[in-house]
């Protein structure tokens, strides 16, 4: 029997291998995923502070909205397998689903080890076979795959390939670039690879003063060189050694673009729900009921003690000023500084730290209704190895469900 456009090998087994093998088995081909970890979804176990946040509930049109980077290539993916289908999928696999802030879609147990089993079980399923061995290159002859050779010496035959390795970060969860070298040694072109979603290094050294401080219901503000708003939000940050991190910091660093952060300005809010004379207010009763006292034993009421040090070195006051001599200009620069502390960005931190790469193989080279290379017949391309990226809110591996989806059902 003609075995021609059969037999499917899938490199990489997180959620976009998961879903393009289980769909590609699911029309009965021949499906063997290949993962070079001792486990399927490593880095899913890590999303979502352990959560996982699978997708985001909004309209087809926002999901596209929020991939700044070639977010129309992803149209046809989008639309042929939607949020809501994820969602109904998971459900009728067995994982309860419940919608959060920012219409957040996480499983009702909180466990991205449940989204791990659920999407095993789906793999499973659809007979899918799945191998423990790393993929060396992918053989091509007369411009079509004829299958893929494994490090172990291995030979796996085949009519179509459909990489989804991942990218660069968090490279402990084998996200070790491969895709991206294989890709290339058959002709494709990798755009610029960066961090993307990572924590930001400050040319301030205070924050180390803070190390390990989280501060939550905090709005921040982030300005280019020009001093033009670039994104604001507002809820959850930390401060590191290096300078800041958390789920703000790491929308923040998207909004930066494929910019140098250098020079970028920071400003965080540590009391939105005051407006200045609001905050000014609070800050004078707190002076009153502290008047015997000096400055730095002030502001117990009003700061977490790890910022305090922080927020009298910063303010020029003395430390040891008693508070019922403090003038009134001396307040307002505290209040000031508690509306608006400013950092200026250094750099990104490293690509191994960053929750996805930005840059990947060009969508000028890949179908976008098919996913399937424009080089080279029957190689596909799914998930974040591709030049697409998002912010932070589950539209990262909408992506990964939505491209996997579209390759396992063209392959």
């Amino acid at each position: 029997m003609d075995t021609r456009g059969r037999r499917v090998v899938v490199i990489g087994g997180g959620p976009a291998g998961m879903m393009a093998a289980s769909v590609a088995g699911s029309r009965g081909l021949d499906v063997t995923l290949i993962e070079k970890n001792n486990k399927l979804g490593k880095k899913l176990y890590l999303t979502g502070k352990g959560r996982c946040n699978v997708t985001n509930l909004c309209e087809v049109e926002d999901l596209i909205a929020n991939v700044p980077v070639n977010g129309k290539f992803l149209y046809s993916a989008f639309y042929t397998f939607t949020n809501r289908d994820l969602i109904a999928l998971l459900n009728s696999l067995g994982l309860e689903t419940k919608v959060e802030r920012g219409n957040r879609v996480f499983p009702a147990s909180d466990k991205s080890s449940d989204v791990i089993k659920t999407l095993e079980r789906y793999v499973r399923q659809n007979n899918v076979k799945v191998v423990q061995a790393e993929a060396e290159g992918i053989a091509a002859e007369d411009g079509a795959v004829r299958g893929v050779r494994l490090k172990n010496g291995d030979f796996l035959p085949c009519e179509s390939v459909i990489i989804a390795t991942g990218g660069l970060s968090y490279p402990s969860t084998g996200s070790t670039g491969d895709g991206y070298r294989m890709a290339r040694d058959l002709g494709h072109t990798v755009t610029p690879l960066r961090p993307s979603l990572v924590p930001l290094e400050t040319q301030e050294e205070w924050p180390r003063d803070a190390q390990g401080l989280s501060l939550k219901n905090i709005g921040i503000r982030l300005e280019d060189r020009q001093g033009r708003i670039v994104y604001e939000d507002f809820g959850e940050m930390i401060f590191t050694h290096y300078g800041v991190s958390g789920p703000v910091i790491l929308s923040a660093s998207s909004y930066i673009g494929k910019a140098d952060p250098n020079g970028y300005r920071l400003y965080i809010d540590l009391k939105p729900a005051l407006d200045h004379d609001k905050l000014d207010e609070r800050i004078q009763r707190d002076f009153l009921k502290y008047s015997r006292k000096i400055f730095s034993n002030s502001l117990d009421d009003l700061l977490p003690k790890k910022l305090i040090p922080v927020i009298v070195r910063l303010s020029n006051i003395p430390p040891d000023k008693p508070v019922n001599q403090i003038k009134k200009e001396e307040r307002q620069q505290v209040v000031m500084l508690l509306k608006q502390l400013a950092l200026t960005i250094k750099c990104y931190r490293p690509i191994d730290e960053a929750i996805i790469t930005s840059g990947g193989i060009s969508v000028r080279e890949i179908d976008p209704s098919t996913m399937e290379s424009k080089l080279v017949k029957g190689l596909f391309f799914a998930g974040e190895v591709i030049d697409v990226d998002a912010y932070t809110g589950g539209f990262n591996l909408q992506i990964a469900f939505s491209t996997g989806y579209l390759a396992g059902q063209s392959c």
